[in-house]
Order: C-alpha cells, then structure tokens, then sequence
C-alpha cells in the first residue's frame, strides 16, 4: 500500500519526480567523496614512494643489467673471433654501464634500506670491468688466445656480480612490497567506509526503485525494444507515445516521427535506384542502338561516295574533288567514331570467355598490323622483349584491341621517320607492356584528364590529328576488366610512354605508385 500510495500521475514531469532522491544521493556521495578523497591521499602519499621512487630504480637496475650483458657480449666475441667490432661495442657499452650505474646510485639515493646494495653491487660491477673485461680486451683476441685463469678469474668476479645484483633485487622489492603494504591498508579503510556509504544510498535507491520503474524505466526499456526491433529491419516498430513522464513521452513522439521519415526516405531511395538502374541500362542500349543504325547509312553513303568517285575520275573540277574528299573524311571519322562508341559499349558489358593466352604473341600481331600504318610516314616499330610466351588469363580479343589502340595513339601522335619502342618484361608476378614514342607528347595539366570519354589533348586539336577521344577509355576499361594497371607517363613535345601491367597466369599481383605517373586505375578520376 505504501508504493501505491507514491505512484503518480504519468504526465509529470522528471524534474519533480527525480528531485527528492537527487537531493538524498547528493548528500550521500557528497559524504562519500570527501571519506574517498582522505583515503585517496593517504593511498598516493605511500604509493608515489613506490611509483616514483622504488619502480624507477627497478626499471634503471634492469638497464645496468642489460648493459652488462652486452659488455660481457663484446668481451666473449673479441675472446672468441677478434674482430675489432668487438672491440667498439665494448667501448660503448661500457660508455652505457657507467651512465646506468650512476642513474642507479641516484635513484637509490632516497632509499636508505637499498643504497647499501647497490653501492656493493656498482663496486663489483667496477672491479669485474677493471680486473678482467678490460685487461682482457688490451690482450690479443682470436683462435688460440684462450687464458684459462683469466677466464677462472672473470668467472669468479661475475659471480660476485651475480651475487650483488640478487641483492639488489632482494632490497628493491622489499621497498616496493613496504610501499604496498601501508597504501593496501589505507585503500582497505577507504574500501569499508565507501562501503558503508553505499549501504546507506542502497537503502534510498530501494525505497524510490519501485517508482521509477513504473514512471521511468519500463517506458524507456519499451522504447529500446523497439529501436532493437528496427535495427533487426522491422521498419513497421513504433514506440508507445503515452507512456511515462512528458520527456519520455516527446522522445516516443520524436523516434516515431524519425521512422516515418526513414520509411519514406527508403522508399524515395528505392525508387531512386531503380530509375537510375534504367536510366543506365537505356543510355547503353542507346548508344548501342544508335551505332548500330547509323553504320549501314553511312556505310550506303561510303559506298555511294566511291561509285561517285571512280564514275568522275578526271571530270570533276577542283573544288567538286575538295569537297568529295572532305565528304568521304568526314564519313570516314564518323565511322570511326561509330566504332569506337560500339568497341567502348562492348567492353563495358562484354563478359567475354577468358582463357589464357600468350600476351607476347598478341603484342607482336598487334606491331605486325600497326606497321604498315606506321610505314606509310616514315615511322619505325621496334619490339624489344618478346622472347618468351608469357600467359595471362584473358578475353584473347578485346586484349588485343586494347594493345592495337595504344599502338595506333603511339603512330598518330608520332612524329614522321620517327620510331615506336615496344618492350615486354616480367615483374615478379606480372607482366609489363610499354609503348614509348617520341612525338608531341600530353600538356602536364591534362593529364589528369586522361581516360575520360571524348577528351583529347590541346595540343592534338592544334595539330589537327583526328581522333574520338575513346582510344584510352577502350583501352582502360578492358584492361581494368582483366585486373590490371594502366599508367602513362608523358611530358609535352618529347613523347609519351604507357605501361600495362598484367597478373601472369596462376600469380597475383600488388599495385605500384609513383607520384611522376598518372595511373588511370584509379576510377575516382574515371
């Protein structure tokens, strides 16, 4: 009867609910703090003897040690092979053993119960140095230069250092262990009283919990489930809005008002998608299509242009033959640009059969076919490399479009009599083709343009070199679909060189960077 006589109205705020018991608990841990507080300080006052003092000479104690053992390293070596790198590591670790020893003797110094060890243990330490580890390093090192009562002498003297350093250790954790003992004690004390405290605000928190479960708690709990709920993609869950203190209430209200917002956001997201999924799908069919339809127009006009041609033969003035000739460029770069765009599609959707193939011998075909072209000005294509089969699992033709459109970019953008250098080799794991020419090469502020569709250089256009500015795309989207790399190095008027990096057969492969190259794997700058 008491709780039901304390339940109240729901709608009440937190404020004056919570207000009695906040007093109560403050009283109670303000009495609380202070009790923690005096045993803290007692507590501290002993273990800075140990944190401050005691584990400091410890940690230097074990520093002379090591030291220690790389002098009687460098001892052993120069007694066993004579080198007079020995020779140098015991002069420095002697230099270390004396500003260990010294660091030892100071952090000792606030311990009366360890100065006596340590003072005899830096004595003995001196004595070994001076008795034996230095005669012995003045004396002739090597096969044959064993001295038994040297030897017998160091071994005597080492165990007196052996000796002297357990005590040491002995001396040093019985400080510690004093240290310890007197802050347990203290802790203990603060222990039972904080514990008594606790007992007390227990007392306070039992005659109120029955209240806040009812006002507070369980509509809190129940609002947690249901964000569980929706976090396990239950998106239907909504909280109860009339439970609890107005506070609780509003958060209810919020978190429901948030999910309706999230419910439509997700439908709106969905919805999104898929129309730019079909967006997507009808810009390639597009593209597809209209190729496809525009290739056999133009190949009727082709062929009308060459009856039109061999019909006039001589007949025709000049400028009827300037203007036929242009005709039939224009429709030969409108074909090429077809092709392109049909090439391009095909590799973005391409599957292709992979098997693996022989990458030198398709490098050669492809320099077979390009040097009638390059012939033509003048222009020399050498292979360098190519004489050994090298395998790489791939979709035989579009790999050999890719390596015949890099070659063709080498001769079109060479000078005339100029040479194209091909050349193969094997990385580790991987393959690489470069194709270097020496013609007008890329302006360096363009060439993080590389790779984008429909980009051509400036100085191309200046040139008036043709081109449809879907040679590299071609050529990055079908090596990115065999996992490989395509990297361009070029500087402007002194030519261009590509690299292509491919996973040989059965190996894998890493990705090298180099801040002088552009590397066109990286699809952000696609």
């Amino acid at each position: 009867m008491g709780v039901a006589a304390k339940v109240v109205d729901p709608g009440r705020p937190v404020s004056r609910m919570l207000a009695p018991v906040i007093w109560r608990l403050g009283a109670l841990v303000a009495l609380m703090a202070v009790v923690c507080v005096v045993g803290v300080v007692v507590s501290m006052q002993s273990m800075n003897r140990a944190t401050e003092v005691v584990i400091p000479t410890v940690q230097v104690h074990d520093q002379v040690v090591r030291d220690l053992s790389d002098v009687e390293a460098a001892v052993t070596g120069w007694e066993v092979s004579g080198s007079r790198t020995y020779r140098v590591d015991f002069t420095l670790g002697v230099t270390d053993l004396e500003a260990s020893m010294v660091a030892l003797e100071e952090g000792a110094a606030s311990l009366p119960d360890v100065v006596p060890a340590v003072e005899s243990e830096v004595t003995r330490i001196r004595i070994w140095l001076n008795s034996y580890a230095r005669p012995r390093l003045d004396a002739a090192g090597g096969p044959g230069t064993y001295d038994l009562v040297a030897f017998e002498t160091g071994r005597e003297l080492a165990a007196d250092v052996a000796g002297a350093h357990s005590r040491t250790e002995e001396a040093l954790a019985a400080a510690g262990e004093d240290a310890r003992a007197v802050a347990m004690f203290s802790f203990r004390v603060t222990i039972v009283l904080a514990l008594l405290l606790m007992g007390l605000a227990w007392i306070l928190i039992g005659r109120t919990r029955s209240t806040l479960l009812a006002e507070l708690s369980e509509p809190l709990l129940a609002l947690e489930k249901v964000v569980q709920r929706m976090l396990k993609n239950d998106p239907e869950s909504r909280a109860e809005g009339d439970r609890g203190p107005k506070e609780v209430r509003a958060i209810a209200r919020a978190f429901n008002d948030f999910a309706d917002a999230q419910s439509r956001a997700h439908a709106v997201e969905g919805r999104i998608q898929d129309e730019l999924h079909v967006l997507d799908s009808a810009k390639d069919d597009f593209v597809s299509n209209v190729s496809h339809e525009l290739r056999t127009p133009l190949t009727t006009i082709s062929g009308y242009l060459e009856m039109v041609a061999d019909e006039f033969q001589g007949q025709l003035e000049p400028r009827h033959d300037r203007m036929l000739e242009a005709t039939r460029r224009n429709v030969t770069r409108l074909r090429t640009l077809i092709d392109d765009l049909l090439a391009l599609s095909k590799a973005e959707q391409r599957a292709g059969d992979l098997e693996p193939s022989d990458v030198t011998a398709m490098v050669t075909d492809a320099v077979t076919d390009i040097r009638m072209t390059a012939a033509r000005r003048g222009i020399t294509v050498e292979v360098v490399g190519a004489d050994e089969p090298m395998l790489v699992v791939s979709d035989r033709a579009m790999l050999y479009r890719a390596f015949l459109n890099i070659l063709t970019n080498a001769v079109k953008f060479s000078h005339d009599n100029g040479s194209v250098e091909v050349g193969l080799k094997r990385i580790r794991n991987r393959v690489e083709i470069s194709v270097r020419d020496h013609g007008i090469g890329i302006p360096r502020s363009e060439l993080d343009r590389l790779g984008t569709r429909f980009f051509r250089a400036s100085n191309a256009m200046t040139n008036e070199i043709a081109g449809t500015g879907l040679g590299l795309r071609i050529v990055q989207t079908i090596i990115d679909r065999h996992a490989g790399d395509v990297i361009i190095e070029s500087a402007e008027g002194e030519g261009t060189t590509v690299f292509v990096r491919l996973r040989l057969h059965g190996e894998r492969i890493g990705l090298v960077e180099n801040d002088s190259v552009v590397q066109l794997s990286d699809r952000r700058a696609l």
